[in-house]
C-alpha cells in the first residue's frame, strides 16, 4: 500500500491503519496506539459513527466485499495523508448486524497541529460515506420489510466541497 512522505523527524513514513471488522472497537485503545512513543504529535482529532434509531431502526447490517473495501478505503486515506501533514491516521469500520447505539466507523488522524488533524478527520469522513463500497439495509423493530440504504445528495455534497476526484 503507497504512504506519505516521511514526516520531519520520523525515519518511517506514515502508514495508515485500515481495518473493516465485526468486533467493536476500542477508542481510547486505538487513540493511545496511534500516538504511542510520539513526541511530535500536537493533536488528535477522532470521529465515531454510531447507529441511531432514525424511523423504528432496529438495526443497521453492512455488507461489503473483502479487499475491494479495503482498498478503497486505503485511497481515501492515503489521499488524506498526502494533503495534511498527518503523523498518524486510522480508520476502522464495522460491517455485520449493528443494532441501535453501536459504533459503526472511527476516524483518528493526528498531526503536530490541530487544524491538520481536525480538516484531514472531517475530510476522511466525508469520503467514506461516499467512496467507501458498503452496502447498507434497514431491519425494523415493527417487522416492515427490510429496505437497502440509498446514497444521498448531502453526502455527495459533502465530500465534492473537498474537491478531491482523486479519493473518489
Amino acid at each position: 500500500m503507497p504512504v506519505a512522505d516521511t514526516i520531519p523527524g520520523q525515519d518511517a513514513p506514515v502508514a495508515p491503519t485500515i481495518r473493516v471488522q465485526e468486533a467493536p472497537f476500542d477508542l481510547a485503545a486505538e487513540a493511545a496506539a496511534l500516538t504511542a512513543g510520539r513526541a511530535d504529535v500536537g493533536g488528535v482529532a477522532s470521529f465515531v459513527g454510531i447507529s441511531r434509531a432514525d424511523d423504528g431502526l432496529a438495526a443497521l447490517v453492512l455488507e461489503h466485499y473483502p479487499g475491494m473495501t479495503e482498498r478503497a478505503i486505503a485511497r481515501i486515506a492515503e489521499e488524506a495523508c498526502a494533503r495534511w501533514p498527518l503523523t498518524g491516521c486510522t480508520v476502522i469500520h464495522r460491517v455485520g448486524r449493528l443494532p441501535p447505539g453501536e459504533p459503526i466507523v472511527l476516524v483518528l488522524t493526528a498531526s503536530s497541529h490541530r487544524a491538520a488533524a481536525l480538516e484531514s478527520c472531517a475530510f476522511l469522513i466525508d469520503w467514506l460515506k461516499t467512496g467507501a463500497p458498503f452496502w447498507k439495509r434497514e431491519e425494523f423493530a415493527d417487522g416492515r420489510p427490510e429496505r437497502w440504504v440509498e446514497a444521498k445528495a448531502d453526502d455527495d455534497a459533502a465530500a465534492a466541497r473537498w474537491n478531491a476526484g482523486a479519493a473518489a
